[in-house]
Protein backbone atom coordinates (compact mmCIF):
# COMPACT_ATOMS: atom_id res chain seq x y z
CA UNK A 1 0.00 0.00 0.00
CA UNK A 2 1.86 3.03 -1.24
CA UNK A 3 -0.25 6.13 -0.86
CA UNK A 4 1.50 9.46 -0.86
CA UNK A 5 1.52 10.91 2.64
CA UNK A 6 3.02 14.32 1.86
CA UNK A 7 2.72 16.83 -0.97
CA UNK A 8 5.25 19.42 -2.15
CA UNK A 9 2.98 22.37 -1.39
CA UNK A 10 2.38 21.41 2.26
CA UNK A 11 3.86 23.38 5.11
CA UNK A 12 6.38 21.75 7.42
CA UNK A 13 3.96 21.81 10.36
CA UNK A 14 1.35 19.93 8.35
CA UNK A 15 3.88 17.34 7.24
CA UNK A 16 5.11 16.90 10.82
CA UNK A 17 1.54 16.40 12.03
CA UNK A 18 0.81 13.78 9.36
CA UNK A 19 4.05 11.98 10.12
CA UNK A 20 3.28 11.94 13.84
CA UNK A 21 -0.27 10.70 13.26
CA UNK A 22 1.06 7.87 11.09
CA UNK A 23 3.64 7.03 13.74
CA UNK A 24 0.93 6.95 16.40
CA UNK A 25 -1.20 4.63 14.24
CA UNK A 26 1.80 2.30 14.05
CA UNK A 27 2.28 2.41 17.82
CA UNK A 28 -1.37 1.53 18.38
CA UNK A 29 -1.23 -1.30 15.83
CA UNK A 30 1.89 -2.72 17.49
CA UNK A 31 0.38 -2.52 20.97
CA UNK A 32 -2.79 -4.25 19.73
CA UNK A 33 -0.66 -7.03 18.25
CA UNK A 34 1.28 -7.35 21.52
CA UNK A 35 -2.04 -7.81 23.33
CA UNK A 36 -2.75 -10.87 21.16
CA UNK A 37 0.83 -12.12 21.36
CA UNK A 38 0.91 -11.85 25.16
CA UNK A 39 -2.21 -14.00 25.43
CA UNK A 40 -0.50 -16.77 23.43
CA UNK A 41 2.79 -16.31 25.22
CA UNK A 42 1.16 -16.56 28.64
CA UNK A 43 -0.67 -19.73 27.66
CA UNK A 44 2.47 -21.36 26.27
CA UNK A 45 4.52 -20.30 29.29
CA UNK A 46 1.91 -21.73 31.65
CA UNK A 47 1.79 -25.07 29.84
CA UNK A 48 5.52 -25.56 29.36
CA UNK A 49 7.72 -23.42 31.62
CA UNK A 50 5.27 -22.83 34.46
CA UNK A 51 7.53 -20.26 36.12
CA UNK A 52 5.83 -18.03 38.67
CA UNK A 53 8.42 -15.28 38.15
CA UNK A 54 8.00 -15.22 34.37
CA UNK A 55 4.24 -15.50 34.68
CA UNK A 56 4.18 -12.46 36.99
CA UNK A 57 6.34 -10.48 34.54
CA UNK A 58 3.93 -11.35 31.73
CA UNK A 59 0.94 -10.27 33.81
CA UNK A 60 2.64 -6.96 34.55
CA UNK A 61 3.51 -6.49 30.86
CA UNK A 62 -0.07 -7.23 29.89
CA UNK A 63 -1.35 -4.56 32.30
CA UNK A 64 1.27 -2.07 31.14
CA UNK A 65 0.35 -2.80 27.53
CA UNK A 66 -3.33 -2.20 28.30
CA UNK A 67 -2.45 1.09 29.99
CA UNK A 68 -0.17 2.17 27.12
CA UNK A 69 -2.78 1.31 24.53
CA UNK A 70 -5.44 3.30 26.37
CA UNK A 71 -3.07 6.26 26.70
CA UNK A 72 -2.17 6.19 22.99
CA UNK A 73 -5.84 6.03 22.02
CA UNK A 74 -6.63 8.99 24.31
CA UNK A 75 -3.71 10.87 22.81
CA UNK A 76 -4.94 10.08 19.32
CA UNK A 77 -8.52 11.15 20.10
CA UNK A 78 -7.68 14.35 21.94
CA UNK A 79 -4.33 15.91 21.20
CA UNK A 80 -3.64 14.88 17.63
CA UNK A 81 -7.20 15.26 16.42
CA UNK A 82 -7.70 18.80 17.67
CA UNK A 83 -4.25 20.34 17.54
CA UNK A 84 -3.85 23.51 15.53
CA UNK A 85 -0.90 25.51 16.75
CA UNK A 86 -0.51 29.23 16.08
CA UNK A 87 2.43 29.88 18.38
CA UNK A 88 5.91 28.58 18.99
CA UNK A 89 4.87 27.69 22.55
CA UNK A 90 2.08 25.48 21.26
CA UNK A 91 4.42 23.80 18.78
CA UNK A 92 7.00 23.23 21.53
CA UNK A 93 4.38 21.77 23.88
CA UNK A 94 3.10 19.43 21.17
CA UNK A 95 6.62 18.34 20.23
CA UNK A 96 7.63 17.66 23.83
CA UNK A 97 4.41 15.76 24.47
CA UNK A 98 4.84 13.61 21.35
CA UNK A 99 8.48 12.90 22.17
CA UNK A 100 7.42 11.87 25.66
CA UNK A 101 4.89 9.42 24.19
CA UNK A 102 7.52 8.09 21.78
CA UNK A 103 10.03 7.52 24.59
CA UNK A 104 7.44 5.76 26.77
CA UNK A 105 6.45 3.53 23.83
CA UNK A 106 10.06 2.65 23.01
CA UNK A 107 10.87 1.88 26.65
CA UNK A 108 7.88 -0.44 26.85
CA UNK A 109 8.86 -2.22 23.62
CA UNK A 110 12.38 -2.74 24.95
CA UNK A 111 11.05 -4.16 28.22
CA UNK A 112 8.56 -6.37 26.34
CA UNK A 113 11.25 -7.78 24.07
CA UNK A 114 13.53 -8.60 27.01
CA UNK A 115 10.77 -10.45 28.84
CA UNK A 116 9.66 -12.19 25.66
CA UNK A 117 13.20 -13.41 25.01
CA UNK A 118 13.54 -14.56 28.64
CA UNK A 119 10.21 -16.41 28.34
CA UNK A 120 11.19 -18.16 25.12
CA UNK A 121 14.53 -19.17 26.65
CA UNK A 122 12.75 -20.65 29.67
CA UNK A 123 10.29 -22.49 27.42
CA UNK A 124 13.11 -23.94 25.34
CA UNK A 125 14.95 -25.13 28.45
CA UNK A 126 11.82 -26.86 29.80
CA UNK A 127 10.90 -28.37 26.43
CA UNK A 128 14.05 -30.52 26.25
Amino acid sequence: MSSKLFYNHEEDASIMMKKDKEELRNWIDNLEFITEELAYLMEIEERIANSKAIHQELIELKQENTDNLAEMRRYNNSTLSNLECDTMECDAFYLENHESKRNAYLEYIKKYRQTKTKTFSMILLKAK
